[in-house]
């Protein structure tokens, strides 16, 4: 059975830098086409994102992208291997380190 990697859109995949734009989506990020071809040869890749469906579609479309995707959705897949986000914090099983984490957290683009 092949496994599902879920992404977020913005700030992984563009070149989001924290100014949201409800109906513009920022440019790709280098190298996106390269990471995500070689990725979909192992796994179906699902997007996640707050945007509109019908405009992410449009973007992966528009910038040759969507041959990758199996799916778009605003709903974290419970039966993804992982998660690929810019905001994201690994629980390791230590909850001072998580707290510690949090406090000091700033997404790479800040």
């Amino acid at each position: 059975m092949i496994k599902t990697i879920a992404i977020d859109l913005d700030g992984v995949l563009n070149t989001y830098c924290g100014n949201y734009n409800e109906n513009e989506i920022a440019p790709p990020q280098e190298g996106v086409h390269e990471f995500l071809a070689k990725l979909a040869e192992n796994y179906k890749i699902e997007i996640f994102t707050v945007r509109n469906t019908k405009l992410t579609a449009k973007w992966l479309i528009d910038n040759d992208l969507d041959r990758y995707i199996s799916n778009i959705t605003n709903v974290k897949n419970p039966f993804a291997s992982a998660f690929i986000d810019d905001r994201a914090i690994r629980f390791n099983g230590d909850y001072d380190e998580t707290l510690q984490e949090i406090t000091f957290f700033k997404p790479y683009w800040r």
